[in-house]
């Protein structure tokens, strides 16, 4: 299969296939070096704080009622203790967590979002994982929408799950390549978010990784504002440039795909929680 990078450069990728667990991967793939550039366009919306749009404001209504959604689910799985957020963005669902009497440490690669982090937590956010005292550990850890992005997937976990405290929680947030709104939007799906989505998971391919590094899949739950904001995407990516037109269709559609759904692991994005055996 063949996308197109929509969002910035125009150029078209393909997604390959693993027959035995069914994850997808985009090639040719650019290196962390080069894949710098595709991030630089004001839709991506994760590395900045500021709205500058009506989609960027919805965005960030949405990513407020979202956050505490999380707070809930965190505190759920775990007493008060310490989290870490991998790829945590400008910090907020951190900075919500640390009014909640958690302590934070962040991970963010982009040196303006890490930054405008920084000015929230005091200096808790690091470029990368190396940064973290390797006998720290955590309760709770969380990728929201940040595995697909990762260049040393396997490395990267394994680092993760050793500062992971027994019996603590992994939380994996990811794009469903399967939902209704993927299957409705096809190649103009603005979940595949080729080059910068590495990787494209469902849910036998999510169950794989699990298992391979020995976690035990606890719940999956959903995330049902995702097929709003992606469908809202996804219309313009069809060319569609009526203002009306598109947040009407977008909606409509993101209100299908939620309809859609028959079982956990089928929403447009989903919260995989993983337990450390």
């Amino acid at each position: 299969m063949e996308l197109k990078d929509y969002a910035v450069s125009q150029e078209n990728f393909i997604i390959c296939r693993c027959n035995s667990c069914e994850l997808l991967f985009t090639n040719p793939r650019p290196t962390e070096e080069e894949i710098v550039p595709y991030y630089d366009f004001p839709d991506y919306f994760s590395h900045d704080d500021k709205s500058k749009n009506l989609t960027h404001w919805l965005y960030n209504q949405i990513r407020k009622i979202s956050i505490q959604k999380k707070i809930r689910l965190i505190e759920d799985l775990a007493p008060i203790g310490r989290l870490l957020d991998y790829g945590c963005g400008t910090g907020e669902f951190l900075h919500e967590a640390n009014l909640n009497q958690w302590k934070v440490v962040g991970i963010e690669p982009n040196p303006k979002a890490r930054e405008q982090a920084n000015l929230k937590l005091d200096k808790k956010v690091y470029s990368t994982i190396n940064e973290i005292k390797t006998d720290t550990q955590f309760n709770v850890i969380t990728l929201f929408h940040v595995l697909e992005h990762i260049h040393q997937l396997r490395k990267t976990i394994k680092q993760l799950i050793k500062h992971l405290k027994p019996n603590g929680y992994i939380l994996l947030a990811i794009p469903n390549h399967e939902s209704g709104d993927a299957k409705n939007y096809g190649k103009y799906w603005a979940g595949w978010d080729v080059p910068r989505h590495l990787y494209h998971f469902n849910s036998k391919s999510m169950e794989a990784l699990g298992k391979e590094f020995d976690l035990s899949l606890e719940e999956i739950r959903p995330m049902p504002f995702d097929a709003f904001y992606v469908s809202l995407l996804s219309e313009k990516y069809k060319g569609n440039t009526s203002f009306f037109g598109s947040y009407t269709k977008g909606l409509i559609n993101g209100l299908k795909s939620n309809l859609s759904t028959e079982r956990p692991g089928d929403y447009s994005s989903n919260i995989y929680i993983f337990s450390k055996k």
